[in-house]
């Protein structure tokens, strides 16, 4: 019996009869030693719109830029905030969402490179909250740690410096422990670019694409999260580009696009179905060369930048499906149609041989491994899941790592699980060195710089890690239900 069908037929009865008397009594002393988090449960059963209820086919929409106050040259100055806020995405159904500055997604934060950032943030949910700077080089306290949490009614100042060498294609998001994933898929996603001044690529127009999924009921609420959602994270049923159902992009030129996975749990094997993918960067800015691929991956929390041209033709951009090894009764996967690409005349771009040159990789004088894993549990007759990061739960008061500013570190993450796993480490962009599956080590493809990868289930990956910022910083798996069950540890920057 495989995993999943073995974790289906479970559910359904009063233990874990076919596991072994060790596993079961490491499981449930595993269990007892979990901090409880209460979690809202859904039914499973609960009546949802049909997948394709949502129209299709409008002119894709631009990103609502945020508005710079500031006029002193080298300043951004801003104000955000996060706040329900009721929409029509159907005629005569009501949907309250959780956006900032009453957007979804949120509003795109615009800055170069030596650039110094103040953002005002005022907290009107009914929740604690932060606003994670994902991927960007900011100091711990100004990262929206779990620690930091801006009460309900309050607001606080984000003040923090963009580097030399930073330029990329960032976001933000909420990261107070356990309620991430829920004021995430109720819509608090919002873009952040850095530029830099002697960028190669400045003279091509950008397209902005940014995939998120939305689950409503048939009501037109979003519901909870099931049981299936904590377990396997959470895949809304409409997948949208921009906020929008398969939008109509027209290319009557070469462009930069850039991509976001802003899903709390889905996974996009990206492909253009007859043609090449010209890749130009990564999470953390371009590549040193342009790599053409057949299909790209990108796990939730991932970035990517492309070059988009091509003869005259219709194209769909698609997310081809993959199996991410999920748990329990779960629906096939399958192709998703993201939007309909219309090249109305021929293009082309001349690239430069070098993108970027990055900096010589530096002598690891410190190692680190973390490993991931998942345990099952029938305690009392109910169903629960832990993610572990060393087999221990978070704990906020929890130092798990130290640490030192200007070390450069060999990081190995090795997923002992069943399910694939995305790492994530804040305030911090790394290098990917090799991964090791079944035996086989194989380098990294290509030179980059990011912040969130994919690990496979019994897979293992070397990176290299140098903090420039002291104070607390967190590592975890990124898909949302899984960090806000345990899944993250901490590392102390002295």
């Amino acid at each position: 019996m495989n995993r999943r069908h073995f974790l289906h037929a479970s559910l359904a009865s009063a233990g874990f009869a076919l596991m072994s008397k060790p596993l079961w009594a490491a499981m449930q002393q595993a269990h007892s030693q979990m901090p409880s988090i209460p979690l809202k449960i859904a039914a499973d059963n609960l009546p949802l719109l049909a997948a394709d209820a949502l129209p299709a086919g409008q002119p894709h929409a631009a990103l609502y830029r945020l508005p710079n106050l500031s006029s002193k040259k080298g300043m951004v100055s801003a104000t955000l905030t996060a706040e329900p806020y009721e929409v029509e995405l159907l005629p005569g159904k009501k949907t309250t969402v959780w956006a900032y500055n009453q957007h979804i997604p949120g509003p795109l934060i615009e800055a170069f490179e030596g650039d110094i950032v103040e953002i005002r943030f005022i907290n009107k949910l009914a929740q604690p909250t932060t606003v994670h700077w994902h991927g960007l080089p900011v100091p711990s306290d100004q990262d929206g740690n779990p620690q930091d949490a801006v009460p309900v009614g309050g607001e606080r100042l984000y003040r923090f410096s963009l580097p030399k060498g930073c330029a990329g294609t960032y976001w933000y998001h909420p990261h107070p422990h356990g309620d991430t994933a829920e004021q995430v898929y109720r819509g608090l996603a919002g873009l952040f670019i850095v530029r830099a001044k002697d960028d190669v690529l400045a003279h091509l127009p950008e397209q902005h694409l940014v995939i998120s999924d939305l689950k409503l009921a048939a009501d037109g609420s979003i519901p909870d999260n099931t049981m299936n959602d904590w377990m396997n994270g959470r895949e809304g049923q409409f997948v949208l580009l921009n906020g929008q159902r398969q939008p109509l992009i027209k290319v009557a030129e070469a462009q930069r696009w850039r991509i976001w996975n802003a899903c709390s749990a889905r996974y996009l094997r990206l492909a253009l179905p007859g043609r090449k993918i010209i890749l130009l960067g990564s999470d953390g800015g371009l590549l040193e060369k342009a790599q053409q691929l057949d299909e790209l991956l990108l796990a939730p929390g991932s970035r990517a930048e492309w070059l988009v041209a091509g003869p005259e033709a219709e194209v769909d951009l698609m997310a081809m499906a993959y199996d991410r090894h999920k748990m329990g009764a779960v629906a096939p996967e399958q192709d998703i149609k993201l939007a309909t690409i219309q090249f109305i005349q021929n293009t082309s771009a001349q690239l430069p041989e070098r993108l970027r040159s990055l900096p010589p990789k530096r002598i690891p004088v410190a190692k680190k491994r973390v490993v991931f894993s998942e345990t099952m549990s029938m305690e009392g007759g109910q169903h629960s899941m832990q993610f572990l990061v060393n087999g221990k739960s978070y704990d906020m008061q929890r130092v798990d790592f130290v640490s030192r500013v200007g070390d450069t570190e060999l990081w190995e993450i090795f997923n002992d699980s069943h399910m694939d796993h995305p790492f994530h480490m804040h305030g911090m962009q790394f290098e990917m060195i090799d991964s090791t599956l079944k035996g086989k080590t194989s380098p990294a493809p290509w030179r980059a710089l990011i912040d969130t990868f994919n690990l496979l289930p019994q897979q293992s990956a070397r990176i290299l890690v140098t903090q420039q910022h002291k104070g607390l910083r967190m590592y975890h798996c990124h898909i949302l239900e899984h960090e806000g069950q345990g899944m993250m540890g901490q590392v102390l920057v002295k």
